[in-house]
């Protein structure tokens, strides 16, 4: 018997219509775990270079994690992987909710969607019964909205949708999978499950799952429950308890957004208001928030309310997730109101909340200094707030000007040229990052924007603090009982590191020091979306309940697979590595690896290098990036040294010419 995970995968080929169960490799699971590992092994197994994003070839595959459906708390996530039509890269986007545990009691761990639908379809998951249904009529319709519409059709109340809207089925380049209280967003994913004809997938589950050992896996879902409720009853110094401080309970119960709007940038990622936030403000925007939010929601067995259910007047009720409550009001330089007006029909045409904003103000910016003109915006209001709303409009329909901003600001300029390209300033592998730019370079958040392949702030900080705190002594108090580090150097890292003087930044930590902080806060997240969990809960914030020492724990008690922190670490750094072995083969090199030129005003060049030489040697990958045959035996990965000599990969030497290829060839 399989424990923790399903043991069956849903093999659906959309050009055929055939729908397979195929037992899976328990052996597999050990090596990679589940959810984002697995999903990098297949992706490399069945997806090569050659196979761009609207490729029939290309994959779409929506995978559980491991604990996902057991008691553990707060393990609901999906992950979604594919070749992302925006980054030419492996995308991998997680999404909250109840779908993923929905689809383990329907029998399946993944569901691997393979082709191209001629006709509009939706999948209809229901345990045993598997079909592909007509989604004529549905087409066009808002992502939310198909999902009621379906769970009306199929007389099912309770069954979990993921679903794209008008953005997705046009392929907009960062077009998103909702699925009413998350999404999947980044790195165009709905685009890809667009391009293969699918509105939705529908899952309903009944099933049971076991775990290996059930009262020891019980007894250590209890210690993680004490530990939240103690953290909330007595709470650190400095650091918001966990249940409060992450997330939307920050944005949509606490209502001071003096830190992000004066701190964030506005319009297109540029203007700091540094005065903005006032008693005027706080008051209109709190009497907002206090009519527009109906309730504060959790996601599937979580103590965390990090979602909130928005009803505007005439409008239908939908679910803030997170900092898109700001993204649209910023990018407009608006009020609260507009923004969560926008968020509403964005939500609904599917579209990441971080880069469409972007792209509107980008758009903008460029009408502004001549680079578009009157003909390009014909038939545009003058309101600016109407303007966003034309834009996004335009945008997923691909209509006039929309048609080339869909594919996002890279792209956009590129096809625009005329110096468009100096105000797609915010770009890093091709892909939009949040509107924050800082004066100092802080060589921690350097080295993981730089060589993340995750490209999110949520996904890439973590359990080490972001800065010192003032006095030694507040330093002192927060290391006390910080049980969750890997080892007891980083307590005396952040004892030394001051805000000022000879041991602040840019030069401490040092460079050693911060190879070591950034791989604990990666291989955390990595663990995390192997296993399904929240980060909420795990790799983002201080403190948090899961961490290296209980991880294994977890594994050993639900999948009945022995398993210490050294296999761990191993199995993260394995599945890591192999997400950065698909990308390596798709072509991303070192000089891919560099955040915007202007995300920090004082940048150091010569420690810039030094960072990325030492961190790439610490990783065991090669000067340009390229993990070393070497560290691919290390981990059980010959496989991919042998692809990579086949290919010439390690003939290719740091600085070659960029392969781009227009974005034009991915919308024909």
């Amino acid at each position: 018997m399989r424990y923790a995970e399903t043991g069956f995968n849903l093999e659906i080929d959309l050009t055929r219509g055939s729908i397979e169960r195929v037992a899976t490799d328990p052996r597999d699971t050990e090596l990679y775990l589940g959810g984002l590992g697995t999903n990098a092994k297949i992706l490399w197994d069945r997806v090569p270079p050659e196979v761009d994003a609207f490729s029939p070839e290309n994959l779409l595959i929506f995978a559980t994690g491991l604990l996902c459906g057991t008691p553990a708390t707060g393990c609901n996530r999906t992950i979604v992987t594919t070749i992302s039509p925006q980054t030419k890269l492996m995308a991998f986007s997680m999404m909250g909710g109840f779908w993923a545990p929905e689809l383990k009691y329907a029998g399946y761990d993944k569901v691997i969607l393979r082709g191209k639908s001629p006709d509009l379809v939706y999948l209809w998951i229901h345990n045993d019964k598997v079909e592909i249904r007509d989604a004529s009529h549905l087409k066009g319709k808002g992502a939310n909205e198909t999902a009621d519409l379906l769970r009306a059709e199929l007389k099912e109340p309770k069954a979990q949708v993921a679903s794209i809207g008008l953005a997705g089925e046009n392929r907009v380049f960062f077009a998103s999978i909702e699925q009413g209280r998350s999404s999947a967003s980044r790195g165009g994913i709905g685009a890809v499950m667009g391009d293969k004809g699918v509105k939705a997938i529908v899952v309903r589950g009944t099933k049971d799952i076991n775990v290996a050992r059930p009262a020891e896996f019980m007894e250590l879902t209890n210690e993680v429950l004490n530990y939240i409720k103690f953290r909330n009853e007595n709470p650190i110094p400095g650091v918001m308890p966990i249940l409060a401080g992450l997330g939307s309970p920050q944005e949509m119960a606490i209502h001071d957004e003096k830190w992000h709007t004066e701190n964030f940038m506005w319009g297109n990622s540029r203007h700091r208001r540094r005065d903005f936030w006032n008693e005027e403000v706080e008051k209109e925007w709190t009497d907002t928030m206090h009519k527009a939010r109906t309730r504060l929601i959790s996601c599937y067995n979580c103590p965390m309310k990090c979602g909130a259910t928005i009803s505007l007047p005439g409008q239908p009720t939908y679910m803030m997730k997170c900092f898109s409550k700001l993204t649209y009001t910023m990018a407009a330089m608006s009020n609260l109101e507009f923004g969560l007006k926008i968020a509403q029909r964005a939500t609904e045409y599917g579209v990441d909340g971080f880069s469409a904003p972007q792209v509107m103000a980008f758009a903008l910016e460029l009408y502004e200094n001549g680079i578009l003109s009157d003909k390009d915006f014909e038939g545009m209001p003058e309101d600016n707030e109407e303007r966003f709303l034309w834009l996004l409009d335009r945008i997923v329909r691909r209509e006039g000007i929309g048609d080339v901003l869909a594919n996002g600001t890279y792209w956009a300029a590129l096809e625009i040229g005329n110096g468009a390209d100096a105000f797609a300033h915010n770009n890093i592998k091709k892909h939009e990052q949040l509107p924050l730019k800082l004066s100092m370079l802080n060589p921690i958040y350097f080295l993981m924007y730089c060589t993340g392949e995750k490209i999110n702030i949520t996904q890439i900080e973590g359990q080490f603090p972001q800065a010192p705190w003032a006095t030694l002594e507040e330093r002192e108090e927060f290391v006390k009982d910080w049980f969750q580090v890997p080892d007891e150097k980083f307590k005396q890292i952040l004892l030394d590191w001051e805000p000022r003087g000879e041991k602040s930044m840019p030069f401490y930590p040092t460079v050693d020091m911060c190879c070591d902080i950034v791989d604990w806060q990666e291989k955390m997240h990595y663990i995390d979306d192997a296993l399904g969990m929240c980060a909420g809960l795990s790799s983002f914030p201080l403190k948090p309940p899961y961490h290296i020492h209980n991880y294994p724990k977890f594994i050993s008690a639900g999948t009945g697979i022995e398993m210490d922190e050294e296999k761990l670490t191993k199995a993260a750094k394995r599945y890591r590595t192999l997400v950065r072995a698909n990308n390596i083969r798709r072509g991303m090199r070192r000089k891919d690896e560099k955040p915007p030129e202007n995300h920090w005003k004082k940048r150091f060049p010569e420690l810039e290098k030094e960072l990325l030489d030492t961190y790439y040697k610490f990783k065991g990958w090669n000067n340009d990036g390229i993990p070393t045959p070497e560290s691919l035996h290390d981990l059980g990965l010959d496989y991919v040294s042998e692809d990579f000599f086949k290919r010439g990969v390690y003939e290719t030497t740091e600085g070659a010419p960029s392969t781009d290829t227009s974005a034009t060839s991915e919308k024909n």
